[in-house]
């Protein structure tokens, strides 16, 4: 027979500490996504550049990053390296694993966008004096970024879920952690959790909508 009791209040009143933990939750996520952004240009260059080793670097690092589990990724950065010896931090291992995850999902992305532009832009700048890498950063680059601007919002909100597998390398201070722990203290499971839902839902609905705004006032051309 149903004999759970609700204590919400003791749940509530653990809210500024997961509060806490939800600005790490944000801070991760953005920090993954702002070195995923950067590197996922750079692997998207090494993709165009015709040099066999750097389009096969590329290349691998999407397909691992695309057809392995994140969790995976974030234990090879945590355990995994720490077979030679280097030992990161539980917050280090899962901003490494989470902006692999990126950099590759978002060079799939870009790779995707490239196609929607014309190589005649790339010679038209070409044709004006510009050189290649020119013509990529001036011309290709702004249309490729705009192109992308909405799959990079749903990286993002994928971004802020995987912090959640932090708490598999000991991660205890982004907001899954610090749920985690209070549970074990209080053992309000569901009134911990729920809340915890709550805030990862408004945080998701905060990202998206905002984008929404945020393309509506740059892409209305």
């Amino acid at each position: 027979m149903f004999s759970y009791t609700f204590q919400w209040n003791q749940a509530l009143a653990r809210l500024p500490r997961m509060l806490d933990g939800a600005l790490v939750t944000m801070q991760i996520a953005i920090l993954s996504m702002v070195i995923g952004v950067v590197l996922a240009i750079i692997l998207t260059m090494f993709r165009r550049s015709g040099n066999r080793a750097l389009s096969g670097f590329a290349t691998t690092w999407v397909e691992i990053a695309r057809n392995t589990p994140a969790l995976f990724q974030i234990y090879m950065a945590h355990f995994g390296i720490a077979s030679f010896g280097i030992h990161l931090s539980p917050y280090m291992s899962l901003l490494i694993g989470i902006t692999f995850n990126n950099a590759g999902y978002l060079a799939e992305n870009f790779r995707g966008a490239l196609k929607a532009i014309p190589d005649t832009q790339t010679r038209a700048g070409r044709s004006l004096g510009m050189s290649e890498i020119g013509a990529f950063r001036y011309i290709i680059l702004p249309q490729m970024l705009r192109i992308s601007f909405l799959p990079m919002t749903n990286q993002m909100v994928w971004a802020i879920l995987m912090t959640s597998l932090g708490v598999t390398v000991g991660m205890n201070t982004d907001l899954y952690g610090v749920t985690q722990d209070l549970n074990a203290l209080t053992f309000r499971t569901f009134e911990l959790f729920a809340i915890a839902a709550v805030i990862f839902y408004l945080i998701t609905k905060a990202i998206t909508l905002s984008a929404r705004l945020i393309a509506a006032r740059l892409f209305r051309y």
